[in-house]
């Protein structure tokens, strides 16, 4: 997912993306300790993915309390 992509989304859709990547990093995570996945990697990129919103939410709070 891209920064510019996430910057479109809305409050509420940032919200939405935001519980559906980490459902998904949680069932990647139990998936890979049951037995190891084709492709590791993405385990990674949802961290990262999840971490790219919660930045994305926290500016935006940043931004409202200073108007």
């Amino acid at each position: 997912m891209k920064y510019s992509d996430i910057k479109a989304l809305t409050l509420e859709e940032l919200r939405e993306r935001l519980a559906v990547e980490k459902t998904n990093s949680q069932n990647l995570r139990f998936a890979h300790s049951i037995s190891p996945l084709e492709n590791p990697l993405k385990i990674k990129e949802s961290r990262k993915n999840i971490a790219k919103l919660n930045t994305e939410l926290r500016n935006r709070e940043l931004q409202d309390t200073q108007k």
